[in-house]
């Protein structure tokens, strides 16, 4: 599984420490069960098909959502709900962006155009029975966390 797994890892760092000037530490990944709703507002969503099927998703808090945006357009915590939604979802496409390159070696894979979900503790729900979400938490401001959660089949 770590395989499959350091791909995503990697390049979430590299989008995070690119674009945003910050270094993010990974935790130890978990499996989510099935329409738990944890502790995160704004998710980042994009799905994959072709050769690869599931999706990626990027979770957090309000506040690190509008530090991020804040870093990525340059306003610091002054983002507005608008801008927040934008770089979230700009966030996750570069993230899937570049891990569909660094597989295209093995796989044909497209990426949709990315969705993104506001709520308090919302849950992201995959409707197959066998499919389980991956969550991988990562340490970003030195404080704050979000996690990057990802579906594969």
């Amino acid at each position: 599984m770590e395989q499959y797994i350091q791909p995503f890892v990697q390049v979430s760092k590299t989008v995070f420490k690119d674009l945003l000037n910050c270094e993010i530490v990974p935790g130890r990944a978990y499996f989510i069960q099935k329409e738990a709703f944890l502790d995160w507002d704004i998710s980042g969503i994009i799905a994959l098909t072709g050769e690869v099927k599931g999706l990626i998703a990027i979770s957090m808090k309000s506040p690190t959502a509008a530090r991020i945006a804040g870093s990525l357009i340059g306003e610091g915590n002054n983002s507005s709900d608008a801008d927040v939604v934008d770089a979230i979802g700009e966030v996750v496409n570069i993230i899937a962006g570049n891990v569909k390159k660094s597989l295209e070696d093995m796989f044909r894979i497209i990426i949709s155009l990315p969705t993104v979900v506001r709520g308090k503790a919302h849950a992201i729900v995959i409707p197959e029975e066998r499919t389980r979400l991956l969550c991988i938490p990562f340490t970003v401001f030195e404080t704050d966390t979000i996690w990057l959660s990802l579906t594969i089949d």
